[in-house]
């Protein structure tokens, strides 16, 4: 076991290899307030990816429903369950991750799914917590019945459980980019990476008798364009690019801007300590206790920078760029009533207005003596 800084949890901890950051990470950003749950982005992700034989129940990204919606079924309440309840100090987390609760002898402490618990990818889908009764009014934020879509995918993490577990040496992060992958030809199917991912987004294949991961569609990354999940999300609710390491911020950086200048994306269940690299904005509508076992103690200042948004023209410039371009936006900027992307060359990418231009069609049109009305 090494020492390591996890910067999430703001201390140091526990874990199996040594703190070798890669020359650049990669990492995500997903609006979980955009997400309708159309599921374009599993559909597309399973067509590119997971068509094979074996990989019939794999979905390397999935969209789940909160609080009730797991894949596989109850894979969070299992991970909350087993690490206790999250206390946090001064922005530091005061429990054991992951690592530093591991059973002896073991490297992670983790769970194994049962065959069953993959059957049903859209358990909860849509289904509230709390009740109305009849004439109820939904007006306040935020709600006392509400639910809400959490898109998920592997988070590359950059200390990975699988990575820690596998005893064969099969799971490797590249150095170049962060991405986590599995060397086939050494895994031997033991699974103790399925069972050491907080996220259980490693999974087991059995007819090749392997195990198999998002790959972070690294053959777009390495062309500089964004993955598959984020080019094909039609509510634009993900930035895919590059986080800079710890006590490093560099504010024309998408990630950076909105992960640690704006602190509006945050790490999904940081308390497993693995420093997760997929950060979301939370849900508005839910309550605060909620998010804050799930996204960490940041929550109460990402939501109200998130609702003045309208106000902080840099903030709402990016938030218009998301799924503005199939290119990786490395830098931006804001000019005017612009907000403009570049690639990591300083090419200007794409550019988007600020605001939508809004027209107001009249109700009575004066020159045809006709009523204008939405019909159905």
């Amino acid at each position: 076991m090494a020492n390591v800084f996890n910067w999430q949890l703001g201390r140091d901890m526990h874990y199996q290899y040594g703190a070798d950051r890669p020359a650049r990470q990669v990492a995500w950003v997903f609006d979980t307030n955009k997400c309708i749950a159309c599921q374009t982005c599993t559909i597309a992700c399973k067509q590119t990816w997971t068509w094979g034989r074996g990989q019939e129940y794999m979905l390397w990204n999935n969209v789940e429903t909160k609080p009730y919606g797991f894949f596989p079924t109850g894979w969070d309440v299992k991970l909350l369950e087993m690490l206790g309840p999250a206390s946090w100090r001064d922005g530091v987390y005061q429990g054991e991750t992951v690592f530093e609760k591991a059973p002896e002898g073991e490297r992670v402490l983790g769970w194994q799914p049962e065959a069953e618990d993959w059957s049903h990818p859209n358990v909860g889908e849509d289904e509230p917590a709390g009740e109305t009764g009849r004439g109820t009014y939904v007006g306040s934020i935020p709600h006392d019945v509400w639910f809400y879509y959490l898109a998920r995918i592997c988070n590359h993490c950059t200390y990975p459980a699988c990575l820690a577990a596998c005893p064969r040496n099969a799971i490797y992060k590249r150095p170049e980019d962060g991405i986590v992958l599995v060397d086939q030809s050494r895994c031997r199917g033991y699974q103790e990476c399925v069972t050491a991912c907080p996220y259980k987004k490693v999974m087991f294949n059995p007819v090749s008798g392997t195990s198999e991961k998002c790959i972070a569609c690294f053959p777009k990354i390495e062309q500089g364009l964004q993955t598959q999940c984020v080019t094909s999300c039609i509510g634009r609710i993900r930035f895919a690019g590059f986080i800079s390491p710890p006590g490093e911020v560099n504010e024309s950086n998408p990630i950076d801007f909105l992960v640690k200048v704006r602190k509006v994306a945050l790490p999904l269940y940081p308390q497993s300590g693995t420093e997760p690299n997929v950060y979301y904005v939370p849900p508005m509508h839910a309550p605060k206790p909620f998010l804050r076992q799930m996204f960490g103690p940041g929550v109460d200042e990402a939501l109200e920078t998130y609702t003045k948004a309208r106000e902080d023209r840099d903030l709402l410039g990016l938030m218009m760029l998301m799924g503005a371009t199939p290119y990786i936006i490395h830098a931006f900027k804001v000019e005017g009533e612009v907000a403009k992307g570049f690639d990591a060359s300083g090419k200007e990418l794409v550019s988007v207005p600020l605001r939508e231009p809004t027209f107001t069609r009249k109700y009575f049109d004066e020159v045809r003596d006709v009523y204008l009305h939405n019909i159905t």
